[in-house]
């Protein structure tokens, strides 16, 4: 099996990044069908598609032939299996639970054709904790877009000890048929590449708010006028989500005991208020009158 023989990708979770890559993936010419057990979350993700293809025509992106070909490409379907019983490569991107993944991955082992490569988004949980539940631990692998995945170029392409070099090309190679600039990580280590660097930044910015020192607008600056970085780690963290921060540093804790590792306090009561970043309208910043995807 070789790039070309991947016509059909489905993509597993149809939430913020999910319908990005499957919008992505539509827009490159192949044939999508993005997924979710949640009809509400199928319809918002639908409603999505409708509206940023559009605006890419009046921004001059695509050309109206473009978006048309793009929306073809791409359904929706709450019906995993009947989805992917001709899929070439599958990217899942749901919840970061790993039992979840796990019971997903089982699923998609049972239902896509053997030769479908099955890659899982995940920003932490190395493919190595999920390849084992399924018959094809050799065509699994990790698949890191960044947020928002129509817009970043990078993506972290993990090869586990199982990951086949074959899955690995593949997968190399369709992110270079999306536009993007995939880095190959040779081995599986803890927030992969960019996180891990990123994370030892934001956890000091986190402490830095939480002692008082300075506000988050001043912390921002400091890194994008002082470090040259695009953005700040709080804007960041309002595009990335909240949650995602939130779970990452719980599991953090529970897997190593590490105290150090608990989400700040701030952090907590923005999660537990609801106030995600950009995808709620609310974070560290107040999106409320702001469209990320207009502005591009």
């Amino acid at each position: 099996m070789t790039i070309d023989d991947v016509k059909k990708v489905v993509v597993v979770g149809a939430g913020n990044m999910g319908h990005q890559i499957a919008t992505l993936c539509a827009i490159y010419g192949f044939q999508v069908v993005c997924t979710d057990v949640k009809d509400e979350v199928l319809k918002k993700a639908e409603a999505f598609v409708d509206k940023y293809l559009p605006g890419r025509v009046e921004k001059g992106a695509l050309t109206s032939e473009q978006a048309q070909r793009a929306r073809e490409n791409i359904s929706f379907a709450s019906d995993l299996q009947g989805a992917v019983k001709d899929a070439d490569y599958v990217i899942e991107a749901i919840l970061e639970v790993l039992e979840l993944k796990r019971k997903v991955f089982t699923d998609l082992d049972n239902w896509a054709p053997p030769h479908a490569i099955l890659a899982t988004n995940s920003s932490f949980i190395v493919s190595s904790k999920i390849a084992d539940a399924t018959n094809r631990p050799d065509k699994v692998c990790n698949l890191h877009f960044f947020n928002p995945a129509l817009v970043m170029k990078l993506v972290e392409v993990v090869q586990g000890p199982h990951t086949s070099d074959e899955t690995l090309d593949i997968s190399m190679a369709l992110c270079q048929k999306l536009g993007k600039v995939p880095v190959h990580l040779k081995k599986e280590v803890d927030g992969f590449l960019l996180n891990r660097i990123f994370k030892v930044i934001a956890r000091e910015a986190q402490w830095i708010l939480e002692m008082g020192i300075a506000s988050v607008e001043d912390i921002d600056k400091a890194c994008v006028y002082g470090a040259g970085h695009p953005m700040g780690p709080f804007r960041l963290n309002d595009l990335t989500g909240l949650d995602l921060s939130y779970t990452i540093n719980l599991e953090a804790f529970k897997s190593t005991g590490d105290r150090s590792l608990l989400p700040a306090p701030s952090l907590v009561e923005k999660y537990v208020q609801g106030h995600f970043g950009q995808k709620t309208g609310q974070g560290w910043y107040d999106y409320s009158q702001e469209n990320w995807f207009d502005k591009k």
